[in-house]
């Protein structure tokens, strides 16, 4: 419960900022492309491995980022069949953005709780999440 609540507070504060700086249609569901998506660009299959969603998911999201004019779709260069989603310059500027924010937000929990105990924190949390995600791996392993 207290992972959730974090990350909620953590989602609206991100996304207030990112409405104050200029980009405020993205929401919560957009981190899921935008959170994981390279300058250069990323299939929609490896987006949807890198965020844990269905590619179906991602493929509605990149719909909806393609309609607000952060991501464009191109030819894989690669793979003339397969399709790049890459980011236009008001997606590259809403990532560099929201990064700037989280960053400005972990340095103020981190002068809050002092750096020792900041790194304890950041430690334990991701010593808990490596865990958890250990059970998903072995329980999708066994079914």
């Amino acid at each position: 419960m207290l992972i959730g609540g974090l990350g909620r507070s953590l989602q609206e504060e991100l996304f207030a900022k990112l409405a104050e700086r200029g980009h405020p249609s993205v929401r919560p569901r957009h981190g899921t492309v935008l959170a994981y998506l390279p300058a250069s660009g990323a299939r929609a299959t490896e987006l949807s491995q890198r965020s844990g969603q269905h590619k179906q998911i991602v493929g509605v999201i990149v719909d909806e980022l393609v309609e607000l004019g952060y991501v464009r779709r191109e030819p894989d260069p690669s793979d003339r069949r397969a399709k790049l989603v890459v980011p236009t310059e008001a997606g590259l500027d809403e990532i560099s953005t929201a990064r700037a924010i989280l960053a400005d937000i972990e340095q103020r929990h981190r002068r809050d709780l002092g750096d020792d105990t900041y790194q304890a924190f950041k430690a334990a949390l991701e010593h808990v999440m490596r865990s958890q995600q250990s059970w998903r791996q072995q329980s999708a392993a066994e079914g």
